[in-house]
């Protein structure tokens, strides 16, 4: 039975609202700690361009980032449905 099923029309779409918001600010944090790490992993000192070594550092930094979250991500679902749980966290 879904969290959702015992909710008024208007508690539901403030639910469905007060999700929305928290995975955006979830989102929001991640881009965050992207430009955070691979910042400090690839750029040695600002100036007006980046580099080409640097621009290709930054650019598999963020592709290894996003490739790891979504590992973890995928691992955690997966160890949900075994202990049968519904995706609800």
């Amino acid at each position: 039975m879904s969290d959702f099923e015992n909710l008024s029309g208007n508690d539901k779409e403030l639910q469905e609202f007060l999700m929305i918001e928290k995975q955006k600010a979830q989102f929001n944090a991640e881009i965050h700690e992207f430009n955070e790490i691979c910042w400090e992993k690839c750029v040695g000192k600002p100036s007006t361009k980046l580099d080409h070594a640097t621009e290709t550092c930054l650019s598999n930094c963020v592709d290894r980032f996003i490739d790891t979250s979504l590992l973890i991500t995928q691992r955690f679902a997966q160890m949900l449905q075994k202990r049968g749980g519904s995706g609800d966290l």
